[in-house]
């Protein structure tokens, strides 16, 4: 990893996603100086995915970026929420069933995204299983609190089954 592919990758980190031209002057800077690398095109993937919408070209720089180095525990996060975004369900099961055996990948923010497929699917039962396993896995307030929403979120749309109530015979 160079100096220089540090350099304009972190400057474009900073723009993401505020100032999309700077970002991607400094991404395509970073890309120029090593193609391969991982973390940028994880970003162009995010770029494309997030700000642009256009799944199909984000998909295309994550998995450049997974071939580029498997290894890497930022890349599944993204890629996993842009395949969600395209309703890509059976490739983020497959790629959520990988990412939860990384070592070092933050597995709560792995366990919320498979609880969002299991909402998507509208499993609501397993999807809350899921982020109570999420709540035990995170280590941070941040992500205890997105965890808390996303729970109420879900029970919301569980269906509530009402009560009837017998009338009384009056004599």
């Amino acid at each position: 990893m160079t100096l220089t592919k540090n350099k304009y990758y972190f400057e474009a980190l900073d723009y993401f996603p505020y100032n999309m031209s700077e970002c991607l002057d400094a991404l395509n800077y970073a890309l120029s100086y090593e193609p391969e690398d991982a973390d940028s095109l994880c970003l162009m993937g995010r770029v494309y995915s997030e700000v642009l919408r256009d799944y199909e070209t984000g998909k295309k720089y994550f998995e450049e970026a997974m071939q580029s180095n498997i290894g890497n525990v930022n890349t599944p996060k993204y890629y996993i929420e842009c395949l969600l975004s395209n309703e890509d369900y059976e490739e983020a099961e497959k790629l959520i069933e990988y990412a939860l055996k990384m070592k070092g990948i933050d597995k709560a923010e792995i366990l919320n995204s498979k609880s969002l497929l299991l909402e998507r699917k509208g499993e609501y039962k397993q999807a809350l299983e899921l982020i109570k396993e999420a709540k035990k896995n995170s280590y941070c307030r941040n992500t205890l609190d997105i965890l808390e929403d996303r729970e109420k979120i879900i029970n919301i749309k569980i269906p509530q089954t009402r009560v009837r109530k017998k009338k009384e015979n009056v004599v």
